[in-house]
């Protein structure tokens, strides 16, 4: 079959629920939010663009379940109703012409620049390289009602996303935020029932899935975008996600997205995370973690979509015509060429190209912090009904980023969090 036949393939859920096509907008960072965390017209408009482009299934970039734990500037926060208009109006925009949407649901953990939060917590108290100490500080490491209070809150935002119009919910279980940090042995070394072994660490998980399904219902799609592996020594590897895929899958997830890397070893945005020469058989499937999808495809049979690396139309109507995958997951595109799905449909391919944003900086260049700076600075500008400029300064975009962190950092003394009723 063509590639446009391929793609334009309507696709059943577990659920029920019927996308018309196999094209998944993967999350980006919008920060788009007021800084009460309610969403804005901006962000409407921003995904009005993207369902009138033709996307099948859309994933939100990170909304947030806990408002004293922010991953950036911007984010939108789910607590409970108090921004229930607002979502409302963004599920509305963001589901024209029959296209999904999912909100994914997280929390940063550790992984939230100095100055954002009154402070950070993690699974353990474990900090980050020495050369990313200068913006990321040492986590306190969670109580366990803290722990259990985090997995309500979970709950609790996915209902009201159903309550709002969404049409599914993603846990971001990837890219080193707080659901990754449990998965990982490096960042996860509690000795209580969070931890300890690889088992234990796949509890915190686990419980969140069970706390949104009973919030959601059965035919509510849930999904989890998850590390293949955090590339990182002593981390999450492949053989913990292969056995984290078959416990979620035996609980009844409705849809995997295979990424990896974290913001210490960004493998998501194509940094190689060995020094080991690319096969021309690998760079040629475009994907950067389709080998590791077809050990996933062999162990369970729940739908599999991986992000990362697609540049064509014919490359990514091959990934889902060899079976390994059921969707493909793109991204970083869609900021820079906002309506590219119906180029994708069409079996033609993006005008514009996707490729590392640097400053010139090493130790800048070197995080993945700056990547999703740039492209949410394109992402407001599509916010604002504007085009994008896909050759704007990556440094003149992470000058911006850090004056903007100076004008919301806050300098009270961290305070303990204090778990509240479920």
């Amino acid at each position: 079959m063509s590639a446009s036949t391929v793609l334009s393939q309507p696709f059943t859920l577990p659920s029920g629920a019927v996308v018309k096509n196999r094209l998944l907008k993967s999350a980006m960072s919008e920060a788009l939010a007021r800084r009460d965390g309610k969403p804005t017209p901006e962000l409407t408009r921003l995904y009005g663009e993207w369902a009138d482009g033709g996307i099948g299934l859309c994933v939100t970039g990170n909304v947030m379940i806990d408002k004293r734990a922010l991953g950036e500037p911007g984010n939108v926060i789910v607590e409970d109703e108090t921004h229930l208009a607002e979502l409302r109006a963004w599920a509305q925009a963001a589901t024209r012409g029959g296209a999904h949407c999912w909100v994914q649901l997280n929390h940063p953990g550790k992984q939230a620049p100095k100055g954002l939060n009154k402070e950070t917590v993690s699974p353990s108290a474990i900090p980050f390289r020495a050369d990313m100490q200068a913006f990321f500080g040492t986590p306190r490491e969670l109580t366990d009602a803290e722990v259990r209070d985090l997995i309500a809150r979970f709950g609790r935002a996915a209902g009201v996303c159903k309550q709002a119009g969404f049409t599914g919910v993603q846990i971001h279980g990837a890219h080193g935020y707080l659901v990754s940090q449990f998965l990982s042995p490096h960042h996860n070394q509690r000795t209580d029932e969070w931890g300890g072994t690889a088992e234990k660490r796949r509890r915190f998980v686990l419980a969140v899935y069970r706390a949104m399904r009973e919030a959601v219902g059965p035919g509510f799609p849930i999904g989890i975008k998850l590390n293949s592996a955090d590339f990182q020594r002593g981390g999450f590897t492949e053989e913990e996600s292969l056995d984290t895929i078959k416990a979620l899958a035996d609980a009844g997830i409705d849809l995997i997205e295979i990424s990896g890397g974290t913001y210490e070893a960004p493998a998501m945005t194509g940094v190689k995370a060995s020094k080991e020469p690319v096969k021309d058989s690998t760079r040629q499937r475009e994907a950067y973690f389709m080998a590791f999808a077809e050990k996933a495809r062999q162990a369970v049979k729940v739908p599999l979509v991986v992000t990362g690396g697609f540049r064509s139309a014919q490359g990514m109507a091959d990934a889902i015509t060899s079976g390994a995958v059921d969707f493909v997951g793109i991204a970083r595109i869609m900021a820079v060429e906002p309506r590219v799905c119906l180029r994708l449909l069409q079996g033609q391919d993006p005008l514009e190209t996707v490729r590392m944003r640097k400053t010139g900086i090493p130790m800048i260049d070197k995080m993945g912090l700056l990547e999703v700076t740039w492209y949410t600075g394109q992402l407001k500008r599509i916010g604002r009904g504007e085009a994008p400029k896909p050759n704007e300064s990556s440094l003149w975009v992470f000058i911006k980023y850090i004056a903007s962190m100076a004008g919301v950092g806050r300098k009270k003394k961290p305070t303990r969090l204090r778990a509240t009723a479920s």
